[in-house]
């Protein structure tokens, strides 16, 4: 049995479809239970379980758990992060789960710049400790975090702080397939993978593409770091920490020029979805 933590997010949901897919027996958590799983519906074959748990409620983890060998973790980023991702791996090992995947952050160092990615590291040291199996993702920026741009792009602007810095983008569905890997091949299982797409982009390149796409004219607003995170706080209604986070990792591909990997293609023998693809895929949803 296969647990998936956040099977509602983007990631986890992305895993369960890949997992189901491969015919392998999961169990969907969720803090929603009485809500539908995106995509899930009773009449899958092998049937997907869907529990309630929550990462603050110790005795849901404990139950969650019960007869489970394997654990797929990942949680939004938040300041209770590394209290709450620790305290999920020590739950998991006193039940007797073999194997943990973990969602991690590129830049996962002691000293890294980036105030979250301090925190994977400390989790990703706990989890070593642990004793327990364990396959760490490290993922670049989610093509599906670039659909929060759609507001600013429908009156023809993006906002950010890169310059023209390029940025490795990755759609969750791949990061689930690669997870589903580790999750399903022995072969795969117990490696650190930094996962992005096939090309890195920078935020001009992203709004010409935009600009094509939409018939629209997009222009890219390269603001200092105090000026984005002033408008993530006062515009986009962002919390101190996230608008911080923002700024850092943007600031991040500058000071360390981002450049793809080759994890998609050489664990799934395909090459990863494009970005021109993803933009084609939801151009309605930036058109509003």
């Amino acid at each position: 049995m296969i647990v998936v933590m956040g099977a509602t997010g983007a990631t986890g949901n992305a895993l369960l479809h890949s997992l189901l897919a491969l015919g392998a027996p999961v169990r969907a958590l969720t803090r929603t239970p009485h809500r539908p799983i995106p995509g899930i519906t009773g009449a899958h074959r092998p049937p997907v379980e869907v529990q309630y748990a929550d990462a603050t409620d110790p005795d849901s983890l404990r139950t969650a758990f019960k007869g489970a060998s394997q654990l797929f973790l990942a949680m939004a980023n938040s300041p209770a992060q590394v209290e709450l991702e620790t305290r999920v791996i020590d739950i998991a090992a006193h039940t007797g789960i073999g194997h943990i995947v973990k969602i991690s952050a590129p830049a996962a160092e002691p000293d890294s710049p980036v105030a979250v990615s301090r925190g994977h590291h400390a989790v990703e040291e706990h989890l070593r400790a642990s004793g327990l199996t364990h396959t760490i993702l490290r993922p670049y920026a989610f093509m599906q975090n670039l659909l929060r741009l759609a507001p600013t792009v429908a009156q023809g602007v993006i906002l950010g702080t890169m310059g023209d810095a390029p940025c490795n983008y990755i759609d969750c569905r791949d990061i689930g397939d690669v997870a589903a890997a580790a999750l399903t091949r022995p072969d795969i299982a117990g490696g650190t993978y930094t996962v992005t797409g096939p090309e890195a982009v920078s935020y001009p390149e992203l709004a010409s593409r935009l600009t094509t796409l939409m018939g629209n004219q997009v222009r890219y607003v390269n603001l200092t770091p105090d000026e984005l995170r002033d408008s993530l706080i006062h515009n986009a209604h962002m919390p101190a920490w996230l608008a911080d986070h923002v700024t850092e990792i943007q600031q991040l591909a500058i000071t360390r020029p981002e450049t793809p990997t080759t994890t998609v293609t050489d664990v799934l023998g395909r090459p990863p979805r494009t970005l021109d693809a993803f933009l084609h895929e939801h151009h309605a949803h930036f058109h509003g």
